[in-house]
């Protein structure tokens, strides 16, 4: 089943780094990402469901739009910025 929130989602196991496109066009990348976590996502149902239940807001992450670099959330105790296409 497509997901309405994910256009498109990778891993990089190197860098354990997802990188996320959304519907919207906006795109992430997501740091320190466990290899089992992207292999759960994968075989998740709802792309979205479990991008919000087991990513967001869980772990750091750089905007990747053109002219949203500024952007980076920083999970773990600092001040943290959701990104704007998940805010509710």
């Amino acid at each position: 089943m497509p997901s309405t929130v994910i256009r498109r989602f990778s891993y990089a196991p190197e860098a354990r780094r997802l990188d996320v496109t959304f519907v919207s066009g906006r795109r992430y990348s997501y740091h320190e990402v466990p290899p089992e976590l992207f292999e759960e996502m994968k075989l998740s149902f709802s792309k979205g469901e479990f991008f919000n239940r087991r990513v967001r807001d869980r772990f750091r992450f750089t905007a990747l739009d053109e002219g949203a670099r500024l952007s980076r959330g920083d999970a773990g105790g600092g001040s943290r910025s959701t990104p704007p296409h998940l805010a509710s």
